[in-house]
């Protein structure tokens, strides 16, 4: 049955698909489908930044699971869908919502893994949103434990079912009734907290077998409510399997491309066309002199950002903003984890490409005071092992930074839920290296993180020479490549290891800057050639504004000539 949609929303699903199919053409897939996006696009109410985020959520989570190339006339997956276990009720509730049952009383953890169960409840639960009814009115979900004892309990599946069904699902979820729950289960009743996310917890209730009769009419109920009865043998999930919708995902080939770690997404800094060699370079500015190449930088500056702020201008993370006009971009920005005690994701951080490495950096703006605990969330939650620092925390009286990290050896501070101990100072003539003990007090587990502060950088300006930024620059290299190396084999992701975090004070300036050279000197080394007009206009699409003045921009050319002159590429008056 096709969607009928309004004009509204028939826009929000052709900006969906075309989205998408950069994504889907860069990982030569076929394209989504319309009736597939609209899915996406019900449960998100038609937000179609949310929407996207929830597709590969849910592609992530599958994959994540091993519910790919789903079979559902072969074992186990038959069986497990045939033992009523999960099924779609044939009647709706008042508002046309439809109704979801789990029976846990027929769940035998012993004979049936859990990844068996959650291939069932995606089959099953992807063909009961086909129905555009299902999509406009969203799902009830029955969590019936009448019945059941400890032995039919699975405490990862449960949390699993819950929260897939809130976080990684396309269907809007009104309302978990949780039946019958035994004694074992409401006491202590903090168990409840331990499956659900924060928000998914206003929409749950549970009920007595007795009560759930005032939620739902009569007629809406199963017969078997509580196990006591076999599955109906013409019942739903019969049907579905005898029927034409025993077919395969029309999702499975999105899901089953590789994510993460293991198959990196393509950089957007790779060589192109235009790169030039070191010659052309020289030959560049000399027809093109200073003012020249300032105007190549306003060319560049002139280009509107490629995206949306919505996040970083919303009421509520205004006050995590160091600068009002200097904000992360929605597509690229860090999304913090949340939980009981974190309810925000925000904080004014984008990911940003290396040479032919995805998120190789993580721009962001100089802690604040209100900051701290969410900068070492990040730090913690991307496997930060560098941090990069180009400012002072004070600068010609004006504060460019907060003091986030316990500054004398041996000193301790706890931010949030990371405790940072300073095992170590060394003080050189141009920067700082410091390394860091990072204690988790939620899970007891400690890391190491070096924090390397380069301080002969002023503000909007450059340094008078490059030779000490570019030393500067190897030194974080050499501290990142020991760093992934002390890993060892458990890294499993790029061999160049988990993002670099650079900041100054907006995160623009310098940042860029620094980012700018690190790129541009990576494809020089690699393939004797660069491009700093391409490299600048790429990076300012992750975050956007990078390098904040023309000088800056320039800086970039001279830095380059005196590493080419430094390493005998060039002579000094080439």
């Amino acid at each position: 049955m096709a969607a009928h949609l309004t004009a509204e929303e028939e826009q929000a699903t052709k900006q969906f698909l075309e989205e998408i199919s950069k994504w889907t053409t860069q990982h030569r897939v076929s394209p989504l489908s319309w009736n597939v996006a609209v899915k996406f696009l019900m449960a998100r109410k038609f937000d179609v930044l949310r929407a996207i985020e929830l597709f590969h959520c849910y592609r992530e989570t599958r994959l994540k699971e091993g519910i790919v190339k789903l079979k559902p006339q072969e074992e186990p997956l038959r069986s497990e869908l045939l033992s009523g276990k999960f099924t779609v009720l044939n009647v709706r509730d008042p508002s046309g919502a439809s109704i979801a049952l789990f029976t846990a009383k027929l769940h035998h953890p012993h004979k049936m893994g859990h990844h068996v169960v959650l291939q069932a409840l995606f089959y099953l639960l992807d063909r009961a949103v086909e129905s555009f009814e299902t999509q406009r009115n969203g799902l009830v979900f029955i969590y019936d434990m009448a019945g059941s004892n400890y032995t039919h309990f699975e405490l990862d599946l449960s949390k699993k079912i819950l929260s897939l069904l809130k976080g990684a699902f396309p269907a809007r979820l009104k309302k978990v009734f949780i039946v019958g729950a035994p004694v074992w289960f409401r006491v202590p009743y903090n168990l409840l907290s331990l499956l659900l996310k924060e928000k998914l917890r206003e929409r749950v209730q549970m009920v007595k077998m007795a009560d759930l009769r005032q939620h739902m009419p009569r007629d809406c109920l199963p017969e078997h409510l509580g196990g006591l009865l076999a599955l109906d043998p013409l019942g739903w999930n019969r049907q579905l399997l005898a029927g034409q919708n025993g077919h395969a995902d029309p999702l499975d080939e999105l899901v089953a491309v590789p994510t993460g770690p293991s198959r990196e997404e393509p950089s957007v800094h790779t060589p192109g066309l235009e790169s030039m060699t070191l010659q052309e370079l020289v030959e560049h500015l000399r027809l093109v002199p200073r003012t020249g190449i300032y105007e190549e930088y306003d060319e560049i500056r002139r280009e509107a950002p490629p995206g949306t702020f919505n996040c970083a201008l919303a009421a509520c993370n205004q006050d995590k903003n160091r600068y009002g006009d200097v904000l992360c971009l929605d597509q690229t920005r860090v999304r913090l984890k949340t939980g009981r005690n974190e309810k925000s994701d925000y904080i004014n951080a984008s990911f940003m490409d290396g040479y032919k490495q995805k998120n190789a950096y993580i721009g962001t703006q100089g802690p604040l005071e209100n900051t701290y605990a969410d900068f070492w969330r990040m730090i913690w939650e991307q496997n930060v092992l560098v941090i990069v620092m180009t400012t002072r925390t004070d600068e010609g009286g004006r504060k460019k930074c907060g003091q986030y990290w316990p500054l004398e050896m041996n000193g301790q501070e706890v931010y949030g839920h990371i405790a940072v101990v300073n095992q170590r100072v060394d003080n050189h003539s141009h920067y700082n290296l410091t390394t860091l003990e990072l204690h988790n007090t939620e899970t007891c587990e400690q890391r190491q993180v070096t924090h390397c502060q380069y301080l002969s950088w002023p503000d909007y300006g450059v340094p008078s020479s490059a030779g000490t930024l570019l030393d500067f620059l190897g030194v974080v290299k050499q501290q990142q490549k020991q760093a992934v190396k002390a890993l060892g084999p458990p890294w499993k992701g790029h061999p160049a290891g988990p993002p670099i975090v650079v900041h100054c004070s907006a995160g623009i300036g310098r940042t860029g800057t620094l980012c700018a050279l690190d790129i541009c000197l990576s494809q020089l080394q690699d393939v004797g050639t660069l491009n700093i007009y391409q490299t600048v206009r790429r990076m300012r699409t992750q975050r956007a504004f990078s390098i904040q003045t023309s000088d800056q921009y320039y800086f970039c050319y001279t830095s380059i000539l005196e590493h080419a002159q430094r390493q005998g590429a060039l002579t000094a008056n080439q």
